[in-house]
């Protein structure tokens, strides 16, 4: 007695077609999706403007530089600007932080001049401005140095939102414990997006061509 092996149909012209066109389409909506996600993690996040947090951070201030000329939200118009808020006594954020933004500046090269660093201090009863001057030099880069009063540090970091607060230390010293993210701001003053300082140097590179 023979056995016949059942044997599969061999699909006809017409199924071979839609399976094909079935396939097609599954590839058309990854490629579709890959892209979206290729353009989000490209954008790194959208602007301030965009979901609508312009106006979130920044506002009115009048700080003194380090070289003891008055330095107002007005007098930074015209040009984005990175700002910073910090310590100069600050062993490890404020340095580390400095020293990025100018080596991000470099990578830009004749675009890196497009904005400004602002380095904020929120320890107005060691920084000086010539204290300022003395520290923003060491990051071979032109960085604005900001201190003021106790009154012109509380406006600007109201603004701003940012924590700060003096943390005791032994032998009757303090530190401060503060924000360590940098403030992106654009031309007209208002807020476009903010570098953490956990985020990679390629994220934060195109936050700044973003900005400029």
């Amino acid at each position: 007695m023979t056995i016949e092996t059942p044997q599969s149909e061999t699909p006809k012209p017409s199924a071979l077609r839609r399976i094909r066109l079935l396939l097609w389409g599954v590839v058309a909506i990854a490629a579709v999706v890959s892209g979206v996600l290729w353009f989000q993690q490209r954008s790194t996040a959208p602007t301030a403007a965009e979901k609508g947090y312009a106006s979130a951070f920044g506002g009115a201030f009048d700080m003194i530089d380090q070289n003891g000329k008055t330095v107002t939200d007005q007098t930074l118009r015209g040009k984005p600007y990175a700002i910073f808020f910090g310590f100069t006594r600050c062993p490890d954020v404020c340095p580390t932080t400095l020293s990025r933004m100018a080596a991000l500046r470099k990578q830009l090269g004749p675009d890196g001049d497009k904005f400004n660093i602002v380095f904020v201090s929120v320890d107005p009863q060691y920084d000086k401005p010539k204290d300022i001057g003395s520290y923003v030099t060491l990051f071979n880069t032109p960085i604005i140095g900001l201190t003021g009063s106790d009154a012109q540090i509380a406006r600007i970091v109201k603004a701003f939102k940012v924590y700060y607060a003096k943390v005791p230390v032994e032998g009757g010293d303090y530190t401060v414990d503060h924000t360590a993210s940098v403030f992106l701001m654009d031309k007209d003053g208002q807020f476009v997006a903010t570098i953490d300082h956990k985020e990679s140097q390629t994220v934060a590179l195109d936050k700044l061509k973003r900005l400029i």
